[in-house]
Protein backbone atom coordinates (compact mmCIF):
# COMPACT_ATOMS: atom_id res chain seq x y z
CA UNK A 1 0.00 0.00 0.00
CA UNK A 2 1.17 3.40 -0.50
CA UNK A 3 0.68 5.76 2.36
CA UNK A 4 0.89 9.75 2.47
CA UNK A 5 1.68 12.23 5.36
CA UNK A 6 1.99 16.21 5.16
CA UNK A 7 4.46 17.16 7.55
CA UNK A 8 3.97 20.95 8.90
CA UNK A 9 6.22 22.80 11.59
CA UNK A 10 6.95 26.50 11.74
CA UNK A 11 9.74 27.55 9.33
CA UNK A 12 12.57 26.49 11.54
CA UNK A 13 15.28 24.17 11.68
CA UNK A 14 12.47 21.32 13.59
CA UNK A 15 10.76 21.42 10.03
CA UNK A 16 13.98 20.20 8.40
CA UNK A 17 14.66 18.02 10.95
CA UNK A 18 11.26 16.65 10.54
CA UNK A 19 11.70 16.35 6.87
CA UNK A 20 15.16 14.60 7.26
CA UNK A 21 13.91 11.57 9.72
CA UNK A 22 11.03 10.71 7.68
CA UNK A 23 13.77 10.31 4.23
CA UNK A 24 15.70 8.60 6.34
CA UNK A 25 12.61 6.17 7.53
CA UNK A 26 12.01 5.69 4.30
CA UNK A 27 9.50 8.08 3.21
CA UNK A 28 10.00 9.81 -0.55
CA UNK A 29 9.25 13.74 -0.97
CA UNK A 30 6.33 14.30 -3.14
CA UNK A 31 6.37 17.33 -5.10
CA UNK A 32 7.67 21.09 -3.37
CA UNK A 33 7.51 21.98 -0.31
CA UNK A 34 4.96 25.11 0.70
CA UNK A 35 5.21 28.08 3.06
CA UNK A 36 2.36 30.21 4.57
CA UNK A 37 2.09 33.08 6.96
CA UNK A 38 0.19 32.04 10.32
CA UNK A 39 -0.87 35.79 11.34
CA UNK A 40 -2.37 34.75 14.32
CA UNK A 41 0.59 33.44 15.68
CA UNK A 42 2.86 36.05 13.37
CA UNK A 43 4.91 33.17 12.19
CA UNK A 44 5.96 31.25 8.35
CA UNK A 45 4.67 27.44 8.43
CA UNK A 46 6.65 25.05 6.28
CA UNK A 47 5.05 21.91 4.85
CA UNK A 48 6.31 19.23 2.66
CA UNK A 49 3.92 15.63 1.43
CA UNK A 50 5.56 12.55 1.73
CA UNK A 51 5.18 8.88 0.49
CA UNK A 52 5.88 5.08 1.52
CA UNK A 53 5.17 1.96 0.35
CA UNK A 54 4.96 -0.50 2.49
CA UNK A 55 2.99 -4.23 2.72
CA UNK A 56 -0.42 -4.46 4.31
CA UNK A 57 -3.98 -3.28 4.28
CA UNK A 58 -4.76 0.95 5.14
CA UNK A 59 -6.99 1.53 7.42
CA UNK A 60 -7.50 4.52 9.44
CA UNK A 61 -5.88 3.46 12.39
CA UNK A 62 -2.89 2.96 10.15
CA UNK A 63 0.06 4.84 12.62
CA UNK A 64 1.53 6.65 9.82
CA UNK A 65 4.38 8.21 11.79
CA UNK A 66 5.26 4.99 12.88
CA UNK A 67 6.27 3.33 9.42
Amino acid sequence: MKLYRLLTEDDTSAFCHKVTDALNKGWELQGDPVYAFDAKRGVMRCGQAVVKEVEGTYTPDTRLGEQ
